[in-house]
């Protein structure tokens, strides 16, 4: 190899490595395996629906002279990723042998192959965790997300970043800006899905916008919906300290939902929020049967709805009004090109912070207590830091 080559590929002996990290301390449920002096690459594994491990996982390799090697700082819990451990599955994607969790996650690259242009070891960086063929028709149309061979993070039968070390394609991994934390790094992924659904949304200067569901998502799709130029954004959940916090982060008004039909509750929504004729975008971050058909409702003729929460795999859905109206309507799911890239952007350049998020921190070993806190609805975004060397 030449010289240059060298220069660019750090690439780590077996006395080159970190030291071990100290023996974690396991929650009630998570144990461990392996040896504590030992752990070169400790890893947070879900067994099987409820069962939880710390694991010795081998340290990955270069596949690629594209790739790099991340040592992972931080990870954000999201919802699919609890869903996976309650349940062990979501849809058809079943967890059949041990996975690791986690997919938002932020680091600093460790190694790189000799092909790698854009990065260097120390660099910090946002990783982005679905890998696409790059060959599908899909793909070719530059619609990667909707890959047929994704290769996702925490998604069946693929590990997730809950690890100390993660490897990814040099293009999949987006630099940190100065002045960016690697906690902000690691709430780029939801930034990115939001970004995504409000593209999708086509959310241009002046539009009005409701936003249901005040969750991270939906947070996150009010803030991106501000940066787009929305004059109106109308938050709507069933929590009060939530739409509070809404207010106070991106928010412009706040809508509480009540036990009511979805016409009443739209023409509430139109009423209190002075919406006109109706909302220009709806997004749906809620995944909730009734506000889906008050979002159909309270569109104005020809608006746009954004499906971008999961719900029930079937609802009753007012087709009628849909029709009538001309309304657009489409689904999102997860990220494409260029969303992440101006995910960083946003955040980078101070157009949308996501600081306000982070309501909670904790450190490897008590991943699991994060996630109970996630199910329990505690908090808006909790990180779990990387393991310690």
């Amino acid at each position: 190899m030449s010289e240059s080559k060298n220069r660019r590929s750090a690439r780590r002996s077996t006395a080159d490595a970190p030291p071990a990290p100290t023996s974690p301390r396991s929650s009630k449920k998570a144990k461990t395996n392996g040896s504590s002096t030992s752990s070169r690459n400790l890893s947070f594994v879900l067994e099987k629906p409820g069962a939880v491990t710390f694991e010795d996982r081998p340290v990955p390799t270069l596949k690629s002279p594209h790739d790099v090697i991340v040592n992972v700082q931080y990870t954000g819990i999201c919802g699919s990723d609890v869903h996976y451990w309650v349940h062990g599955r979501i849809g058809n994607f079943v967890v059949e042998n041990p996975m690791v969790l986690g997919h938002e996650s932020a680091g600093v690259v460790t190694e790189v192959g000799e092909n790698v242009k854009s990065l260097k070891v120390g660099d910090r960086v946002a990783m982005e965790p679905g890998v696409p063929c790059r060959r599908c028709v899909r793909c070719r149309e530059g619609k990667y997300n909707l890959c047929f061979d994704m290769q996702f993070a925490a998604t069946p039968p693929f590990d997730g970043t809950l690890a100390r070390y993660y490897s990814l394609p040099e293009d999949f991994c987006y630099k940190l800006p100065e002045g960016m934390s690697l906690e902000e790094g690691a709430l780029i992924e939801p930034t990115a899905v939001a970004v995504h659904i409000c593209k999708q949304a086509g959310i241009k200067p002046g539009d009005k916008v409701v936003v249901f569901g005040a969750g991270p998502v939906g947070l996150l799709c009010c803030a991106v919906a501000k940066a787009f130029g929305a004059t109106k954004i109308v938050t709507v959940d069933i929590n009060e300290e939530r739409l509070q916090f809404a207010l106070k982060y991106a928010a412009s008004s706040a809508f509480r939902s009540q036990k009511e039909s979805a016409e009443d509750s739209a023409k509430r929504l139109i009423k209190d929020c002075d919406l006109g004729v109706g909302a220009d975008v709806i997004i749906d971050a809620s995944g909730a049967e009734p506000c889906i058909q008050t979002s159909i409702h309270a569109l104005r003729t020809g608006g746009t709805y954004v499906q971008g929460g999961m719900g029930k795999p079937d609802i009753e859905f007012p087709i009628v009004a849909m029709c009538v109206k001309e309304l657009n309507l489409k689904g999102s799911f997860r990220y494409g090109s260029g969303d992440y890239a101006l995910a960083v952007d946003l955040v980078g350049s101070g157009r949308l912070s996501v600081k306000e998020l982070i309501t909670g921190q904790v450190k490897f070993e008590d991943a699991e207590k994060a996630f109970e806190d996630v199910k329990a609805g505690k908090g808006i975004k909790i990180l779990i830091e990387g393991p310690k060397e």
